[in-house]
């Protein structure tokens, strides 16, 4: 028993100011970071009933003053054994209270772990605030004869040796120096124009990080941040710090950091009743500031360079995912992948058609799946943002400002002020919603070949802002995304238009012939962005009689479709004239030289076929410079059923001839395009004599089973994907039915 520690006897004007009734809200957390205790002065101070918040996760009230990546987030600061500092708590009425709180992680009698939060309003600190530990008499003695360091007398050793660290103490020093109510440091960006909050202290969590202001707020020497000033009443100047407005603070010194004439930063303390400073308290704040002033430009010139090199990697990764794809779907969910967590809380693209078209949410995401569905909720019902090309980031307000009215007119309901909640009671969807896009916007323009072919919106949560550093990187990010969406949409439009050509090119349907079966299997190579150069064609010539053809063109794409078409819509004009075999493609030879530096060498297999009252089928085949057909007997044995002649396309005066086959019932003839014999695995290649082997095992098969075990046949040869075209085509006589 004893005393542990004491301060001196003060008069009450001197005492720390509360109010008439401290509150001490005791929360209780989980191992799983859920509350499961609430006790009364919790519900006066934040407005929700014990039953609407126990169970639920403390991160859907905490507004934690916190950036991704950075510092100590809420979730590690519950995990620590103890824990004090400064941060929000979003009440029943949509409103963000300042809070001060003590976590201490304890564990019960059967030894699982929770954390015992202890909170104050901010401006009753005192209650909580554990007394800054005086030097001890030893260490007073063993510093006798030796020359204290400035930095560490201000600072305390030993110093932190991150710059978050590093800025939080220097205010948290300076406030308690100046016996003052709030405290805050900015840092200058590279040009010295903007000033961006990076630590405070007794200040509303949303000016605490990142928020920005000028450097320059105002005429006269007390306007600029690059002179130490003095205001004794905030009130007679309104804006003189903008960075204090509506915070109930009065009276307030700033003092520049400065290191070698260049302005670093500014450190204020301010107060709430007017007329706390004179110029003595401004040479004490700027004596202390000259002494940390080297020491916070070293830590951020260490932070910038870790933040390049870390923007250098994650440009280089995301350029090689983008480059890896060009499905449309795909590079919008890398977009919104790549920007969270780095850079963003939750993430929208918008993408536009046309000129003519209004901006589409196309894809959202949040680091939390669970609030997916709610934020794209909430963007939906919004007019979506002004598609403009100006570079750079700008910030879009309407997603926070529909985000707390819905957040208002939900608490409202679930207090009883207004129509009851219709879909659940207590926080619900919506506020967790507000929460999560409450905070700082920006939309940068997805920019491509000229033309604004969407938006890249991002977002944080509950009154965070952006850092200069992340809005920079995600500007390269998204002209690296814009180009890539817009190749994927290239390609895409791409592909459809050669999927729709080549499906020009083969027939729709094939005729029934009474007696045979026929079966065709048409596989095109590559991904479908190319106009194949193989084709097929069976129709009707006359009563009774049909033609069929099985040919390639040399290449692929348009000139090759060119071809293919010509071929194609030729070869049955001419057959219906009643020419010969022979004399169609002789016709068909001379019209693809017609082409002249359009034309392409085109090998071709012709045929016509009379179905006979016996069951049996005449052929008569022209194979011009095509592989040649093969005749399956009933017995096992395969031979050609023609002769090769000269390919079309090369020379003139072609004389060619036709051959004549009859196929008995049970006979299968096979068509296929050099895809199928020239399949190849290394130095090995299928070739005729393997096509042949494969078709001997054919025997008594159906026409649509011979071309399936063809195919399989084909496939399997070789492990990698096929480089060709391939067409097979199969008529089996089946001979006529007898009733």
């Amino acid at each position: 028993m004893g005393t542990r520690t004491a301060g001196p006897s003060l008069p009450a004007e001197l005492l720390p100011l509360a109010d008439g009734r401290v509150r001490v809200a005791v929360v209780q957390i989980d191992r799983a970071g859920a509350i499961n205790a609430w006790n009364e002065d919790a519900e006066e101070l934040f407005g929700y009933a014990a039953e609407l918040v126990i169970g639920k996760p403390l991160t859907d009230l905490a507004a934690w003053p916190h950036t991704p990546g950075t510092s100590t987030g809420i979730v590690e600061a519950l995990q620590l054994s103890r824990w004090e500092g400064s941060y929000g708590v979003r009440g029943a009425s949509g409103r963000v209270i300042p809070v001060y709180a003590s976590h201490l992680r304890v564990r019960d009698t059967g030894g699982e772990p929770s954390t015992v939060c202890l909170l104050v309003r901010e401006h009753e600190r005192a209650v909580l605030q554990t007394p800054l530990r005086g030097q001890s008499p030893d260490a007073t003695n063993s510093a006798e004869g030796q020359a204290l360091d400035p930095f560490e007398v201000f600072i305390g050793s030993p110093a932190p040796d991150d710059l978050d660290g590093l800025l939080q103490r220097t205010v948290e020093r300076a406030r308690d120096m100046l016996d003052a109510d709030s405290a805050f440091l900015l840092l200058a960006t590279d040009d010295e124009t903007e000033l961006e909050v990076r630590a405070s202290t007794g200040l509303p969590s949303a000016r605490q990080r990142f928020a920005r202001v000028p450097v320059d707020a105002g005429p006269g020497r007390y306007g600029s941040a690059r002179m130490p000033a003095v205001h004794d009443d905030l009130t007679a100047v309104p804006g003189a710090v903008p960075l204090l407005s509506g915070t109930g603070m009065r009276s307030v010194v700033t003092v520049p950091l400065k290191v070698e004439g260049r302005l670093t930063g500014s450190l204020g303390v301010a107060a709430e009743s007017p007329s706390r400073y004179s110029n003595e308290e401004a040479l004490r704040l700027q004596f202390a500031a000259d002494r940390i002033a080297l020491a916070v430009e070293s830590a951020r010139l260490g932070e910038l360079e870790r933040l390049r090199r870390g923007s250098l990697s994650f440009l280089v990764e995301a350029s090689d995912l983008l480059a890896g794809t060009l499905d449309r779907d795909q590079t919008l969910a890398l977009m919104a992948q790549m920007t969270i967590p780095t850079l963003a809380t939750w993430c929208a693209v918008y993408t536009i058609a046309d000129q003519a078209s209004e901006p589409y949410l196309s894809y959202v995401l949040h680091e939390d799946e669970d609030r997916i569905d709610g934020v794209k909720a909430l963007l939906s019902k919004i007019p979506p943002p002004e598609p403009i090309p100006t570079p750079g980031a700008r910030v879009w307000s309407a997603p926070a400002q529909a985000a707390h009215e819905a957040a208002l007119r939900t608490s409202m309901r679930s207090l009883g002020l207004g129509e009851p909640a219709t879909v659940s009671s207590g926080i619900g969807t919506t506020l967790a919603t507000a929460s999560a896009v409450g905070g700082e916007t920006v939309v940068l323009p997805l920019v491509a070949r000229n033309r604004v072919i969407g938006m890249l919106t991002l977002g944080k949560p509950s009154d965070e802002h952006f850092r200069q550093e992340i809005l920079e990187l995600a500007e390269d990010l998204s002209r690296r995304a814009a180009l890539a969406l817009d190749n994927a949409r290239l390609y895409s439009e791409r592909t459809a238009i050669s999927q729709s050509l080549q499906r020009s090119l083969l027939p729709p349907d094939l005729p029934h012939i009474e007696g045979v079966e026929v079966e065709v299997i048409y596989r095109a190579a590559g991904e479908g962005n190319e106009v194949g150069g193989d084709f097929y064609d069976l129709f009707p010539i006359r009563d009774g009689a049909y033609g069929f053809a099985i040919g390639d063109v040399c290449g692929t794409g348009p000139n090759a479709a060119a071809v293919t078409g010509l071929a194609r819509h030729a070869l049955r004009l001419l057959a219906r004239e009643g020419l010969s075999g022979p004399a169609v493609l002789e016709r068909l030879n001379s019209a693809i030289l017609d082409e002249g530096a359009r034309s392409r060498f085109l090998t071709l297999l012709y045929g016509e076929l009379w179905p006979q009252e016996d069951g049996s089928a005449l052929l008569k085949v022209v194979c011009a410079g095509h592989p040649l057909p093969l005749r399956l007997r009933q017995d096992g044995t395969v031979e050609p059923a023609a002769e090769p002649q000269p390919l079309l396309g090369v020379m003139e005066d072609l004389e060619l001839y036709e051959q004549t086959v009859t196929l008995d019932p049970g006979d299968v003839l096979l068509c296929v395009t050099d895809g199928v014999t020239e399949r190849r695995e290394g130095t090995r290649m299928l070739g005729d004599d393997g096509l042949t082997d494969v078709l001997t095992t054919c025997t008594g098969l159906t026409a649509g089973a011979v071309a399936a075990r063809i195919m399989r046949a084909v496939e399997r040869f070789a492990s990698d994907a096929p480089s060709d075209d391939m067409a097979i085509l199969a008529m089996r006589v089946a001979g006529l039915q007898k009733d």
